[in-house]
């Protein structure tokens, strides 16, 4: 699957990284290389990982300099091992330089987010049905971006924001009074096209929320043997979603105890950055 990036996303938040880092200028290259310098240099894996972030990488140096060429080498979800070389870019060695570290900025965490995606969804056991997402736990400002890195590494996206979907959490609950009750209203007010869900944390709580007709449950940090009799109770009256501390041991179990989704915060909150060099020919 081609996924697709929209350039006035890109270019806002590149833009926005390109004058944080050159709003005073290069002093440092502009006193070393010649203004007519030529260069070419390789974006490398200096680990495996999984490759992202190329329309990025192209976009951080063509917005400091127009007349730069990049060249991808490899497909954006691709694994690659250590020494693959990703992209290429090639024109004025200033402009490189002034590009380099806001483009492997960027690319270094794509590459971790989807490496990171990756990992979950080839823990998934062959024969579930259940799907990995993300959540709204991004860096303020890349969500598109690292959004992108997930269903670049295999993953999905949950809603993206709060006004993509009824998701009644623990504290519409407390404020509302149940989880009947916030479901009810939620229903009263929300489009027609809108699905509800609403978490829970208890098989009492559950077995409300499918009484007032939640159509997706959120089984916030329940023990897998809880969650199989979650599955059982609902019996296919609502997609259930499992949520809440997941970490890579849990996918399995969590799969075989029959959820819809697991949706794991740590595909980008808490994401090693990926380790891609940028080396100049000699």
């Amino acid at each position: 699957m081609t996924h697709e990036l929209p350039s006035i996303v890109v270019d806002r938040v590149v833009a926005a990284a390109l004058e944080e880092d050159l709003a005073s200028g290069d002093p440092t290259t502009e006193a070393c290389i010649a203004h007519d310098a030529r260069a070419i240099a390789h974006a490398v894996a200096r680990r495996p990982l999984v490759a992202c972030g190329g329309p990025v990488f192209a976009r951080a140096f063509a917005l400091v300099d127009p007349t730069l060429v990049v060249e991808a080498h490899v497909a954006e979800g691709a694994r690659v091992g250590a020494d693959t070389r990703l992209w290429t870019v090639r024109g004025r060695a200033r402009a490189i330089l002034m590009g380099e570290r806001v483009a492997l900025n960027f690319v270094q965490r794509m590459c971790g987010v989807a490496t990171q995606a990756r990992a979950y969804v080839d823990a998934i056991p062959a024969g579930s049905k259940a799907r990995i997402t993300d959540t709204r736990k991004t860096t303020p400002g890349l969500r598109a971006i690292e959004r992108y890195a997930v269903r670049v590494g295999g993953a999905h996206n949950h809603r993206d924001d709060l006004g993509a979907a009824v998701l009644i959490k623990d504290n519409h609950i407390a404020a509302c009074g149940g989880v009947r009750a916030a479901i009810e209203r939620a229903r009263a007010a929300a489009p027609h096209t809108a699905k509800i869900e609403c978490e829970v944390d208890s098989l009492d709580q559950l077995d409300e929320a499918l009484a007032a007709g939640a159509d997706i449950v959120l089984l916030d940090n329940m023990p897998a043997d809880v969650v199989a009799r979650a599955v059982e109770s609902a019996r296919g009256r609502a997609l259930l979603e499992a949520s809440g501390g997941i970490t890579l041991a849990r996918i399995a179990e969590l799969a075989r105890a029959g959820v819809d989704a697991i949706s794991v915060g740590a595909l980008t909150h808490s994401v090693q950055a990926a380790d891609v060099g940028l080396d100049f020919e000699a």
